[in-house]
């Protein structure tokens, strides 16, 4: 099958910019079931990206995170899926701060094959093929291969949902040089792709978290993998915690210290 991929990426870019960026700052939150915050942007978007899809490849139908989980698991088994979160970084979004993104992949037989991370704020957009690089508005994205000390990394450390055994070590005593949390698990994974921090440490991240910011992220070199030494799972909808750097020495080194804990 022949896909637009153009097409797709430059309706989701205008969808961002025409739903997003006025209401940033602008719209009312809402609790959901599950504790996360929805807007009425993340359900306009989600609304507008399915009838782009629709629209360019009618037979391929779309997960989107503010779906039921009845419709998720339904799709999840398609031969081919598109995986959208059209607002991540929802509280953020809504309180002002500037760091959020519409994130979508092409799935196919349990792995992602396009991705498409978009940063309305600063008109960054992401994208991946599986197998043929990653770029940032069209720039071939490389990790560095080179050995560096772990204790001159930055990483994205997601204190909020940590197991408690790290939470002390890390506060206490971190092996890295500072951390953020940023808020946006996709921009979190593309920021890591464009070497804007070197670690990773996220454990309630989504099948629509992270099923695009993770090729993103690995086709640009990096490598990451949960506690158990496995590659994080598209097949399924719950939270998995992943660890992750943007070259081989630091992936050893992070990895050896959380599995120390």
């Amino acid at each position: 099958m022949s896909i637009d991929h153009h097409a797709v990426t430059e309706g989701i870019k205008e969808i961002a910019c025409r739903t997003l960026l006025p209401n940033f700052a602008a719209v009312v939150r809402e609790t959901k079931s599950d504790g996360s915050f929805v807007t009425e942007a993340d359900l306009s978007a989600q609304e507008q990206v399915a009838a782009l899809l629709y629209r360019l490849e009618p037979d391929i139908p779309m997960l989107g995170e503010e779906m039921s989980t009845e419709e998720q698991q339904q799709l999840l088994n398609a031969p081919l899926l598109w995986c959208l979160d059209p607002l991540d970084g929802t509280t953020n979004f809504s309180g002002g701060l500037p760091y959020f993104s519409i994130s979508l992949a092409l799935l196919g037989r349990g792995e992602a094959i396009f991705a498409l991370v978009y940063d309305p704020v600063r008109d960054e957009c992401f994208t991946a093929h599986k197998g043929k690089g990653a770029f940032l508005n069209g720039r071939l994205l490389i990790l560095p291969e080179d050995e560096q000390p772990i204790s001159g990394a930055i990483g994205l450390i997601d204190f909020k949902r940590l197991p408690e055994r790290f939470v002390t070590p890390l506060a206490l005593n971190p092996p890295y040089t500072s951390q953020r949390s940023l808020g946006s698990v996709a921009l979190d994974w593309c920021w890591m792709a464009a070497n804007r921090c070197q670690l990773y440490l996220h454990s309630r991240q989504k099948l629509w978290d992270f099923a695009a910011g993770l090729l993103i992220f690995s086709e640009a070199g990096g490598r990451h993998a949960t506690l158990d030494g496995q590659q994080l799972d598209y097949h399924h909808l719950e939270s998995q915690l992943a660890f992750a750097a943007v070259n081989d020495s630091l992936f050893k080194e992070w990895g050896d210290w959380l599995q120390n804990r």
